[in-house]
């Protein structure tokens, strides 16, 4: 088949990559966001979709939107059979849903209709899901409501951090995403209306939410880091300091305040919680690289001395 791609980051890429090397179909455009600052120069910085892209000489279109009547004529010059999207970050307009000749399928990280939305991966290890997968759908108008072509299941381990997750599912995608295509042209394919009532909504990954509460149970804690590993990675205050939180796992409770560091040693830093405790094992101090809490100890042990108090 004659496909069109729409997608932005490394998950995306890996698919794109999976239908370059199949040989039963041609990629014949590629759709990506536009090049955005990054890095410490805040220089534009082209997508890792428009990278490969460009590596195998694709025609790459980065519209602002695709509302635009000339741009919905511009996609549909390109003759596609159908248009596979992933995490491309923009809202396709029903007439560019309409325009291929088999629609347009996604290949989204949740078996939904649980975690709809931007986040899946990391709200399903923050809610302390037991597994995921990839779901292959059939795109409509709503957010992630279309007809499932197929559903593939991934067990999420007790130590799974986003980044392991993400590497899981976007090996499971790929040939997910090549069976349905096979499926579609052959038109076998099967499409399941997913349950409205057992949807959630993965909301975009804010910032401020990876400020530690020391409030919370450990166990809450402790999904919460390995969500937000490798982004927005979470953090806590130890006075004017700023500390990243790469790795901890729950211990039993301690008789300390929320956010009180009770011990610290080559084991790593204990610290109090809500419910149980948690002990800290690898951190990154401002200006520092991520490192064992005990190669921390060895330059700052000042810092973290039984007694004191993290977060506000």
């Amino acid at each position: 088949m004659k496909i069109l791609f729409a997608g932005t980051p490394e998950f995306a890429a890996a698919h794109l990559q999976t239908l370059l090397d199949s040989p039963e179909h041609s990629v014949v455009g590629v759709y990506t966001q536009p090049d955005r600052p990054a890095g410490r120069g805040k220089k534009l910085s082209a997508s890792p979709v428009k990278a490969l892209a460009l590596q195998y000489n694709l025609p790459v279109f980065q519209p602002p939107s695709l509302k635009p009547p000339e741009q919905q004529a511009l996609l549909a010059q390109l003759g596609a059979d159908i248009m596979v999207v992933v995490a491309y970050g923009l809202i396709l307009p029903q007439q560019i849903l309409d325009t291929p000749r088999l629609g347009c399928i996604n290949v989204h990280a949740s078996i939904l209709p649980r975690w709809r939305g931007a986040a899946p991966i990391q709200r399903a290890i923050a809610a302390g899901d037991k597994e995921t997968g990839i779901t292959i759908m059939h795109m409509d108008a709503g957010l992630d409501t279309g007809a499932m072509l197929s559903i593939s299941r991934c067990p999420i381990s007790h130590d799974e951090t986003s980044a392991s997750l993400h590497l899981k599912l976007q090996q499971l995608g790929g040939p997910a995403l090549l069976s349905s295509l096979a499926h579609l042209d052959a038109g076998s394919a099967v499409g399941i209306v997913q349950d409205d009532q057992d949807s959630c909504y993965a909301a975009k990954i804010d910032k401020a939410e990876a400020l530690i509460d020391w409030a919370q149970p450990a166990a809450e804690l402790d999904r919460r880091i390995r969500a937000f590993d490798p982004f927005p990675v979470a953090y806590t205050t130890l006075g004017d300091l700023r500390i990243k939180i790469w790795r901890a796992q729950v211990v039993p409770a301690t008789h300390s305040a929320p956010g009180q560091i009770v011990g610290a040693d080559s084991q790593g830093l204990l610290v109090g919680c809500g419910e149980q405790s948690l002990l800290i094992t690898e951190i990154q101090l401002p200006g520092k690289s991520r490192m064992a809490v005990a190669d921390s100890l060895n330059a700052r042990a000042e810092l973290f001395a039984p007694g004191t108090q993290l977060g506000r």
